[in-house]
């Protein structure tokens, strides 16, 4: 018995079911029916999706990892948990100009969470937790693709029933397989994507619940698993903003599936005036209206609290994030915008050729209609028109339902990168396809069925299904190894994008981290060549050039990187450091000071600065620089150091004091402050406690030659004469040729000889 059901069908349960079970039994020769039941079903999917991904599991923080968990500190316990809800995904504040407006607290929560539970940013924790996560979402897609082929059926007990288990799981494992969820699942900001994927497809199969009971009329409708749903794709939305779209989503289902609304029949009726239209159930529909009203006012509110956090707008993204959204002819971006469509459609047949960054020339624009390339964009509308067409006036109501539900999840969850509303901050990204690509398995899986009904070489098939299966698996498996490392990840680029500046910065970048300067400097000049207006890399092939006293060349680059971007502090703070080893000692500070106007809360400049006064003598004006520095950032260790120093060189051992015991206060580990202010200590005949600092500085740090000398200079003044011999010989074993520690012990050592001479 099942008295409560809702299925995809047109005219009739029974024939609607029956239909479901054709397209089922036309995929038997690929899935025998003793591995069908839902349990082995999900755990096969599941440990699929795992081996898939497993070799990222050791791999390190990659690409945007660094800025969106090493470099963020609201995943550090310092950081109020109440920020978290005022700040992007990046840690920066969401009123800021400068902010990304990537909303995504929840996330950065789960990051929060795992430094916890690791104890500190030890990556393997983050990449366990996001393989496990697109093991359990492949899991859940059992479910979820039970629905969309089979429909909704419950049993008398009211569970629902799975009534196309072979195409489920088929959808499930190409779902699990796909290579162009690397990117999410390898890497760890990519959780942003998993988590949204979670609960959206939480948010369906709840609001799919709300239809698991009838009342007396036969109207189905659960305020609680309704408003349940909105919940869910609120949450998902703080997870990632394309998780909002779910709600359109439901809306589609319901409309489609449980409303049975034909758009042809309707179409056909207002054309010919009948007046049977009038009566159509489905606008006479109480239950649905309201749950359409629920879900309009739900979605509207939720988008506008977020809007209202956002707080200042849109972000504002550069011509090299999105070259096409910046063209001036409106049909030029139009052309531009299908042709990245026709990318990411390409990418989801065909994910062979994929990289972790497809900006800065890595596609050209197209800028005529006589491009070559407009050929991709006739085949994706063929294509498109085709299954739309499909999908509207197919006689068979199960078909049209399954290519109308696989068109909505390919392009309703891919709405927000479609440049259609916004502009977005990339040209093509594999991670916005996590989403879409259930509507792909979806078609695929139709389309499989579909031609093994209509040819007898179903072997074939099998063959080929299995192929595709196995092919995306070992690409997956490629693929999350060049995930693990960043050189891996950025060279694996090459071969894809050669034209994109951003894949040779990139590398140059990790040379350069490895301290291979000379490579570093090629790509960077590649870079530069690529994109003559690639500020960054001219900021870091500068300081490359200013590292090995290429100091004219480095000068030039830094100048003209502030020429194309006038508020590129980095720039000018590192033009500052150039003039003033150049002894500019003008332009220097007239550099230093345009940094500070363009970022006023610039610690290392405001100490570089201070470096410039000490070196005109200007010493007031130093120590106000580092004071300033040490204000914005108190564990600037450098400024602390530089203030003792002035003061103790200068003579003002009182002040020098003060300052360092309060720098201790704030950095009690850092030794250098502890060498520093032993050596104020032992000029103030504080003997004890400066030979306290010294052996902890030295027990921190027990190669710095000048700690040993230091000290046993405090032994020779306090006449603890042994021990500064000790300490002497110490420092020359570790730097020889120190000339004042060569002078000192000689002293020593004549002092030891005339006293022995004396005791004889």
């Amino acid at each position: 018995m099942i008295p409560n059901q809702h299925n995809a069908g047109a005219g009739g349960h029974q024939p609607a079911v029956f239909r479901m079970a054709v397209l089922d039994t036309d995929l038997d020769h690929i899935f025998p029916s003793s591995v069908l039941p839902p349990f082995w079903a999900k755990l096969v999917v599941g440990l699929v999706a795992i081996v898939c991904f497993a070799r990222s599991y050791d791999g390190d923080f990659v690409f945007d990892d660094s800025e969106a968990i090493v470099n963020n500190k609201d995943l550090q316990a310092e950081t109020p948990l109440g920020d978290l809800w005022h700040h992007d995904f990046w840690g920066s504040r969401l009123s800021s100009n400068t902010s990304h407006k990537s909303y995504r607290p929840l996330t950065v929560l789960t990051f929060r969470i795992n430094y916890y539970l690791s104890g500190g940013f030890h990556p393997m924790g983050f990449h366990v937790v996001n393989i496990l996560l697109h093991g359990g979402i492949s899991v859940l897609m059992v479910d979820v693709f039970s629905v969309l082929f089979g429909g909704l059926q419950y049993s008398s007990k009211g569970r629902r029933l799975h009534l196309a288990p072979r195409a489920s799981l088929l959808a499930a494992l190409l779902f699990a397989v796909h290579p162009v969820h690397t990117e999410c699942v390898a890497g760890v900001v990519g959780r942003a994507d998993l988590l949204c994927a979670l609960f959206f497809f939480l948010s369906f199969l709840g609001y799919c619940e709300a239809f698991r009971e009838s009342n007396k009329e036969g109207a189905y409708s659960s305020t609680f698993w309704v408003l349940l749903s909105i919940f869910l794709g609120a949450v998902a939305m703080l997870c990632k903003e394309q998780g909002i779209t779910v709600l359109g989503l439901n809306a589609v289902f319901d409309i489609l599936v449980i409303g049975k609304f034909n758009v042809l029949e309707i179409v056909q009726k207002v054309l010919h005036k009948d007046k049977s239209l009038e009566s159509l159930g489905m606008l006479r529909n109480g239950g649905l209206l309201f749950r359409m009203t629920l879900l309009t006012s739900g979605g509207a509110g939720v988008l506008y609290v977020r809007w209202t956090i956002m707080g200042t707008g849109p972000p504002a993204f550069t011509e090299v994030d999105n070259p096409a959204s910046f063209a001036d002819s409106m049909l030029v971006r139009a052309i531009n915008y299908n042709y990245y469509y026709s990318l990411n459609a390409w990418l989801l047949l065909c994910p062979w050729w994929l990289c972790f960054d497809w900006s800065m020339g890595c596609i050209p624009l197209i800028k005529s209609v006589s491009d070559w390339r407009v050929i991709a964009l006739a085949a994706l509308w063929f294509c498109l028109i085709g299954l739309i067409c499909q999908a509207l006036c197919s006689e068979d109501g199960h078909k049209r339902r399954i290519l109308t539900l696989g068109l909505g999840f390919l392009v309703i969850p891919f709405l927000p990168a479609s440049n259609l509303f916004f502009r977005v901050g990339f040209v093509v990204a594999e991670r916005v396809l996590y989403l879409p690509s259930v509507g792909y398995c979806v078609l695929l899986t139709f389309g499989f069925g579909a031609l093994s009904k209509h040819t007898k070489k179903k072997k074939l098939i099998a063959a080929v299904v299995l192929g595709i299966l196995f092919i995306n698996m070992l690409r997956c498996v490629v693929r999350s190894g060049e995930w693990r490392s960043e050189e891996q990840l950025f060279r694996s680029a090459l071969s894809v994008c050669p034209l994109n500046a951003k894949v040779h910065y990139n590398i140059g970048k990790n040379l350069a981290d490895k301290g291979n300067q000379t490579a570093a400097i090629r790509y960077y000049r590649e870079a530069v060549r690529l994109n003559p207006k690639y500020v960054h890399a001219m900021n870091n092939l500068g300081n490359i050039l200013k590292e090995r006293n290429e100091l004219r060349e480095a000068e030039e680059l830094l100048s003209l990187a502030v020429r194309i971007q006038p508020d590129f502090a980095a720039a000018w703070m590192n033009l500052g450091i150039v003039q003033n080893s150049l002894k500019r000692f003008e332009a220097a500070e007239q550099s230093y000071r345009m940094a500070i106007k363009h970022r006023r809360k610039y610690p290392d400049c405001y100490y570089n600065l201070g470096r410039l006064y000490a070196d005109l003598n200007r010493h007031v004006d130093a120590l106000n620089a580092w004071r300033n520095a040490t204000v914005l950032k108190p564990e600037h260790s450098l400024a602390w150091n530089n203030m003792i120093i002035l003061l103790d060189n200068t003579g003002n051992l009182a002040q020098a004091e003060a300052v360092g015991r309060e720098a201790l206060e704030l950095i009690p580990n850092d030794h250098s402050l502890m060498f520093s202010l032993a050596n104020v200590l032992g000029k103030s005949q504080k003997y004890k406690e400066s030979e306290a600092l010294f052996l902890k500085a030295i027990k921190a740090n027990p190669n710095a030659a000048s700690y040993h000398g230091n000290l046993a200079v405090l032994y020779h003044r306090w006449g603890h004469l042994d021990l500064a011999k000790k300490h002497y010989e110490i420092s020359l074993q570790l730097d020889p040729t120190a000339s004042g520690t060569k002078e000192n012990y000689g002293l020593l050592r004549r002092k030891l000889e005339l006293m022995q001479k004396k005791d004889v």
